[in-house]
Parts: C-alpha cells; sequence; structure tokens
C-alpha cells in the first residue's frame, strides 16, 4: 500500500473486505466451518486480496477451505460492518446455492485452518456464530427469495 500524499488521501476510507458464500442442503440448512483459530463457528470465506474481486475473493477461499468449486451465485448481502480491532469493513455474501451429495462427499477441508463443515438450521446462528455474522447471515438467508441484494450496517438493513 502507498503513503497518503495529501490530507483527502488521509481521510479516505481503507476498509477490509471480505467476502463468503452460503450453501444450502435440501433441507435448508446453512453450510458453516469451523476454523481453527477462532472459538465459533463462520461462513466460508475470507478476506479479499489487493487487486481482486469480491466474487473472484469467494471463489478462491470456498477452494481453498473446501477443496471444491462450485457455482456461485447472486450477491445475497454486502454489510458495513466497522469495529474497534480492524476499523472500516464491508463484508459481501454471496449465495452458493444447495449442494448436492457428490459436492458434500468431495469436501476436503484445509488441514490448516478447518475442524469442521456441517450444515445447521437457521434456528441454531445464534448459539454458533458471533452475534454480528448471525446478523449477517440471518440477512443473506431472507435475501435469497427477493430480486436484488440488500444493503447492510452491522448486520441491520440500513433502508
Amino acid at each position: 500500500m502507498t503513503e497518503p500524499q495529501n490530507e483527502h488521501e488521509l481521510r479516505m476510507a481503507r476498509p477490509r473486505m471480505a467476502a463468503g458464500a452460503l450453501f444450502f442442503n435440501d433441507q435448508g440448512d446453512v453450510l458453516l466451518v469451523r476454523p481453527s483459530y477462532k472459538p465459533k463457528w463462520e461462513i466460508p470465506g475470507g478476506y479479499i486480496e489487493v487487486g481482486e474481486s469480491p466474487l473472484i475473493a469467494c471463489r478462491r477461499e470456498v477452494e481453498e477451505e473446501l477443496g471444491i468449486t462450485p457455482p456461485i451465485g447472486p450477491l445475497l448481502v454486502v454489510d458495513w460492518a466497522p469495529n474497534e480491532r480492524d476499523g472500516d469493513k464491508v463484508l459481501w455474501i454471496f449465495d452458493g446455492g444447495e449442494l448436492q451429495s457428490k459436492e458434500v462427499s468431495a469436501i476436503k477441508l484445509a488441514q490448516d485452518e478447518l475442524l469442521g463443515a456441517e450444515f445447521h438450521s437457521a434456528d441454531a446462528l445464534d448459539e454458533l456464530l458471533i452475534p454480528r455474522l448471525a446478523r449477517r447471515v440471518r440477512q443473506a438467508i431472507a435475501a435469497r427469495g427477493q430480486a436484488h441484494p440488500q444493503y447492510l450496517e452491522h448486520g441491520q438493513p440500513a433502508l
């Protein structure tokens, strides 16, 4: 990253961005992954690299974490969710659709990163995910039936 050249550049946001996908089984349960480095579950995905689009990052992270390359569908939500530790953040969730049994059986977890991957009902999200991610995932599940992505702030609809 280059150093700011003027006062205007000093005020420009430089958010961290991450992208992930929601995958479902035929009962409508959502796939969650259990990182080895965090106490709670997550969705498949991760940080976007410099020069990488959110969609490309999502595809890359899914392949790295799960070892599969299912088609990634439309954007469900984008969430502006800064926090004190990481600063400004913009988070993207795409629709990974319903995984077929052959895709589920082909999952090979990134051994250095993940302890497990399991489908869970939406009712379990508050117990399994950190609160801001649980809000974001619930909004993304709801957005699957809508014609356009939802804009969120801190996991809540802003419009």
